[in-house]
């Protein structure tokens, strides 16, 4: 019984330190997918020094996250530990594009090409709601450097070609972001079409109007010769 009894006691208490890791990155990994999405919407109201806020407060939370599981990898990459890494590395690099900076690296944030490739797959959707809300000012070059952007992250998705166990079904979210980029491009070619059209009615009224205004100084003239 003595033999059982010490069985008992290690195994609930290798148990026990397991639980008390799972449920604290489950309460930091929440914090985590908050933060990211805090950013993000900062920096889409282009409030830079609070999206660079909450994504230190993400960056220190994902720093404890490996500390604290260093010793528990399989909780590391369970699947609510990869999602939030996945918004940490959206919000990470959707900030980076808008302000016009060069996207953070895997290696620089600290996560695997699985993961990362995922969180740049949903980027995608970010640039795009960015799209329409310079596009609600008009169409502007800052459109086009975003559909670039987007057509670029793409071109990258599409030649990831390896199975979704590897890749964490990065095929799905390569297939919504090609049609995230169709939709938006379409968007852009009407919004550029509506806005030449619209300079031309205006050059058009300016040009009938000056024509009037001749024509109104040569009536009486004529009548004058009558």
């Amino acid at each position: 019984m003595d033999l059982f009894s010490q069985l008992s006691d290690t195994v609930h208490s290798a148990f026990e330190v397991r639980n008390q890791a799972r449920d604290k990155a489950l309460m930091q990994t929440r914090k985590v997918i908050q933060h990211a999405a805090h950013a993000i919407r900062a920096i889409h109201r282009l409030d830079v020094d609070l999206a660079d806020g909450f994504l230190n407060d993400a960056r220190l939370l994902v720093d404890q996250l490996r500390r604290d599981l260093g010793e528990h990898p399989d909780l590391f990459y369970a699947g609510y530990t990869q999602d939030a890494l996945k918004e940490y590395v959206e919000a990470c690099v959707t900030c980076a594009l808008i302000r016009g900076q060069e996207m953070p690296l895997p290696e620089e944030i600290e996560v695997e090409p699985a993961v990362y490739l995922n969180g740049l797959a949903e980027v995608v959707g970010e640039l795009r709601r960015r799209c329409l809300d310079v596009m609600r000012q008009g169409y502007s070059p800052e459109v086009e450097r975003l559909l670039s952007l987007m057509d670029e992250i793409y071109a990258l998705l599409i030649t990831i070609d390896y199975p979704d166990a590897l890749t964490n079904g990065l095929r799905r979210q390569t297939d919504l972001a090609r049609g995230i980029v169709e939709r938006t491009r379409g968007d852009v070619t009407i919004s550029l079409r509506e806005q030449r059209l619209s300079q031309s009615m205006k050059e058009l009224a300016v040009l009938l109007k000056t024509e009037s205004l001749n024509d109104d100084e040569i009536l009486p003239e004529i009548e004058e010769e009558d």
